[in-house]
């Protein structure tokens, strides 16, 4: 899809494309062979889903730009003859991509084991133009969500949610993040691969269409089968 300049396009699970004047791939997992090559990678943290080197590799080429918090450092370096810069964050910290700039926010467990908060795993929002996308990273439904509404009076506000429960929000806990954010457009990621599915999307879909919140959900991927996601 395409938000004004900005293409966006999910890549299965919580991988993300952003292409404008630079490619930016965001968590990059069991992506396919002929995916473009990447300026910058952002990488929001170490669990095997969203650091993954095979897939890393597939997308990197000479001067390309990884972001990521200091614990996916050691599997990073291995790529390190491929002439790639590597730039540890955390969360408060910013970026710039010539005129790209990317803030790095919060992302965390309240009350599950998966994603400690000390552990500083993050989300990003990256501002292209008059487009803005959060990616909320693997999260629940965080306090520091309400520092986001600001961005609700931008004409392009994107927020891509996780929405596939257990080890994230589920649909209901997006719908009401959705809610506290108001982006323009909402589009639920984490789900069809390891855990969610097609209907967990729907109802995220559903959810958001009571809270009258634009939605979108691209490809919905269930049972390694592909089905056309509607747009409401």
């Amino acid at each position: 899809m395409k938000i004004g300049e900005t293409e966006i396009k999910w890549l299965g699970h919580s991988g993300i494309l952003i292409k404008n004047s630079k490619i930016i791939i965001i968590d990059p997992y069991q992506i396919s062979e002929n995916i473009e090559k990447a300026d910058a990678i952002l990488i929001t943290h170490n669990h095997y889903d969203h650091c993954s080197i095979e897939d890393i590799q597939k997308i990197t080429k000479p001067g390309t730009i990884i972001i990521c918090p200091a614990d996916c450092q050691s599997k990073i370096t291995k790529l390190t003859e491929q002439q790639i810069e590597l730039n540890i964050i955390h969360p408060g910290d910013s970026a710039n991509i010539n005129s790209i700039k990317i803030d790095v926010v919060p992302a965390y467990n309240l009350d599950k084991p998966f994603h400690p908060k000390q552990e500083e795993w993050c989300g990003y929002i990256i501002k292209i133009n008059e487009t803005i996308i959060y990616h909320a990273g693997d999260t629940d439904k965080i306090p520091e969500m309400q520092n986001l509404t600001g961005h609700s009076k931008k004409e392009n506000f994107i927020a891509l949610l996780p929405i596939g429960g257990k080890y994230t929000m589920d649909a209901e806990e997006a719908a009401e993040a959705a809610l506290i954010i108001k982006p323009t457009l909402a589009i639920p990621i984490h789900y069809g691969s390891i855990i969610g599915d097609q209907e967990d999307a729907q109802e995220f879909v559903n959810l958001c269409q009571q809270n009258t919140i634009k939605h979108h959900p691209f490809l919905v991927i269930t049972h390694r089968k592909l089905y056309k996601g509607r747009v409401y």
